[in-house]
């Protein structure tokens, strides 16, 4: 099949998908990934035919984190950027789907690319790094972790679909006319609903089912694969990292990914202080924050490096909770302390402390050494380094990139099947 990715975000975003492009390709398809320009080197390096998409990540980030775990507050800061970049995304995102056997689409697509696939009469499949869509009384929406499981958890998911189709939709139609030459899908559709014709479009969740188990109230067409995960085996460390490492016991990695914190140097100086006070050594992998210090040999400053090559040479991850990221720590068997900024941070925060593996989380805001110094020493207890370890064993037994390309292949020739049925 010749298969169109469409995916919009930061590096845990996009990553994912280029290892379910991987995992295509070795099974003979056909892909092409349409995602933020900034990743094309990354993922042309793979081999992966790319088309790059307008926008910033990197503001989107900033945005969303100015706008804390407001739920309101995100999806507002969210939704203003993205429409205004909605028309150049578009004009390139669109075209990438012509010639397509099948379409598949990420959060911020999944309206767009289902629509897209519908209008041409090719099959989709939604792929979400997080529980969205699929209402429970299991759990709470991401967007609003404390909420108790039963009705009100039903609720939440609920009222987060309404907020995504007529807060994301709403600008639709105003730039469809205002840009005639794009090829906008005619009519959008929602891709989780029965229609005469047309089934649910299937939903698979990236993530372990040791994470957080799939629910026994979703439909047959919910999917819980397993995480997507990328090998970097071509990595070789700076001789700065390797000397680190060696030169004594494991350290405590620190990385906040893609977050962009106006108050990135009191954080930093928080993480200093909370490890020289539990006699630790340190790596803070700085990313977008652009914090940077001088290296000793009790604390190293880089930009960024591999987790899985990373993680397992350290004794625990400090961390947002980002999907990958977290992922990423579960993977390696290592403790985890969340420190979530906002978004879906909080809600994986509590997962990884209601598995065991970690304590509970900490928001950026009231981040303080003493907060920090405390979850540091609950980590360091040995029913959590034994959970976590029993955790990463699991994780690493799954293959979500096979089980999610499986469900791919078997959606594809039930549509055609049908397909050929009807006519």
């Amino acid at each position: 099949m010749n298969i169109t990715i469409l995916t919009y975000g930061s590096r845990g975003d996009v990553q994912p998908f280029v290892a379910l492009a991987l995992g295509l390709q070795k099974n003979g398809h056909v892909v092409k990934l349409a995602a933020p320009h900034k990743f094309d080197d990354f993922v042309t390096s793979h081999g992966i035919a790319f088309i790059p998409l307008a926008g910033d990540p990197e503001e989107i980030s900033r945005l969303i984190n100015n706008a804390g775990t407001n739920p309101v507050r995100v999806i507002a800061a969210m939704w203003n950027y993205i429409f205004s970049i909605a028309p150049q995304v578009s004009r390139s995102a669109f075209p990438a789907c012509e010639g397509a056997d099948l379409i598949i689409h990420s959060f911020l697509f999944t309206v767009g690319g289902h629509s897209w696939a519908r209008e041409h009469n090719v099959p989709d499949v939604s792929v979400q790094t997080f529980p969205m869509f699929a209402p429970t009384r299991e759990f709470p929406n991401v967007s609003a972790p404390s909420v108790p499981a039963g009705v009100l958890s039903y609720f939440s998911h609920w009222i987060a679909t309404q907020i995504f189709w007529y807060g994301g939709n709403g600008g639709y139609g105003p730039s469809q006319r205002a840009n005639p030459d794009i090829p906008f899908p005619k009519k959008i559709y929602w891709p989780f609903e029965d229609r005469p014709l047309h089934s649910r479009t299937p939903l698979l969740f990236a993530y372990s089912p040791n994470i957080l188990p799939r629910p026994s109230d979703w439909n047959e067409h919910i999917h819980v694969t397993g995480y997507f995960f990328l090998d970097e085996k071509s990595y070789q460390p700076p001789i700065e990292l390797s000397d680190f490492l060696a030169a004594g016991n494991p350290p405590i990695c620190i990385s906040f990914g893609s977050m962009v914190n106006r108050k990135a140097k009191r954080i930093d100086q928080i993480v200093r202080d909370a490890l020289k006070q539990t006699n630790n050594r340190g790596i803070i992998l700085s990313g977008w924050a652009g914090v940077t210090k001088k290296s000793s040999n009790e604390l190293l400053y880089l930009e960024s490096a591999p987790h899985d090559w990373l993680l397992p040479h350290c004794k625990m991850i400090i961390h947002h909770g980002g999907a990958g990221t977290t992922s990423a720590g579960l993977r390696a068997g290592i403790p985890s302390i969340v420190v979530p900024f906002t978004a879906d941070q909080p809600f994986w925060g509590n997962r990884v402390h209601a598995i065991g593996v970690g304590p509970k989380p900490i928001l950026v805001k009231n981040l303080s050494v003493e907060k920090l110094t405390h979850a540091i020493a609950t980590a360091e207890l040995s029913v959590v380094i034994k959970q976590a370890q029993l955790i990463g064993q699991r994780i690493r037994g799954e293959d979500g990139v096979k089980s999610a390309v499986e469900l791919i292949e078997v959606h594809s020739a039930r549509f055609k099947e049908k397909a050929a049925s009807v006519v």
